[in-house]
């Protein structure tokens, strides 16, 4: 693994689970990590009860759009972490496939969202605690 990891989200949209993973691990590791996520039927637009409930732990991803999955990105990745995409996730030799098992935040409101939120932001806990053991 290079010494600045990266680590690419993978969900259908990007406009839910990815894009609050993307979230956590930016908010949590800084530059010590490159974060992607991007999806394989990108939404217009990001899921505004993942947008409310990641405002709820002062984490703005209003900013973040949602992109299409390129192969490139991908191979560039060290760990690729998918969410639902199932077999339309192009896969590379040599590349750290993790699948996170996580309800779809599609159509369902903040009160829906929130127990998704922190499931992401646990197992993002997990993977920092993994990629930059000296900061555990």
């Amino acid at each position: 693994m290079a010494s600045t990891p990266s680590v690419l989200f993978v969900c259908v949209h990007n406009a839910g689970r990815s894009q609050m993973a993307q979230g956590f691990l930016t908010h949590l590791a800084g530059n010590a990590i490159e974060v992607r996520s991007a999806g394989t039927a990108p939404a217009a637009q990001i899921n505004s009860a993942a947008v409310e409930a990641m405002a709820e732990v002062d984490i703005d991803i209003t900013a973040q759009t949602p992109k299409i999955l390129t192969p490139d990105t991908v191979q560039t990745s060290d760990v690729v972490i998918t969410m639902g995409c199932g077999d339309t996730c192009p896969y590379f030799p040599g590349v750290d496939y993790r699948d996170w098992k996580l309800d779809d935040p599609a159509g369902l409101g903040v009160d829906a969202v929130r127990p998704i939120r922190d499931e992401i932001r646990g197992l993002i806990e997990e993977l920092v605690a993994e990629l930059l053991p000296d900061r555990a």
